[in-house]
């Protein structure tokens, strides 16, 4: 119960530092001299998501594993998404970035091929033994 409850909790600190980082201006960072370094940090927000809430819903839920992961790949996605129109929307110095959308869309999708390659490997193991 505890673990399931640090699983939980490390997700929602996860997806809000998601929000507000992508609707936060960074406008005054000095330049990182990395060529679209804000892909790779959109890569790594949707992996971990994807990665944090599987670890919560799947302790909760251990028999649909599969099901679970891939509902929140799509979660991730359409989050991805939503902070976009956001940005648009909300901000005056952020844009809407399709090539964000594209980063966030391989970074769940690494997760979700990683864990569900991860359960086929124990299920594998199990059915040995």
């Amino acid at each position: 119960m505890v673990l399931k409850n640090i699983y939980l909790s490390a997700a929602l600190i996860w997806t809000c530092s998601i929000l507000v980082l992508c609707l936060a201006s960074f406008s005054n960072l000095p330049d990182a001299g990395i060529k679209n370094a804000d892909k790779y940090v959109h890569f790594t927000f949707h992996f971990v998501f994807v990665i944090l809430w599987s670890l919560y819903y799947n302790r909760k839920n251990a028999e649909n594993i599969f099901k679970s992961t891939v509902v929140i790949f799509i979660v991730s996605f359409l989050f991805g998404i939503l902070i976009e129109l956001a940005q648009q929307a909300f901000t005056r110095t952020r844009k809407a970035d399709i090539l964000d959308v594209f980063a966030n869309t391989t970074g769940a999708f690494s997760a979700l091929i990683i864990i569900l390659t991860f359960l086929f490997i124990i299920k594998s193991k199990a059915k040995q033994l």
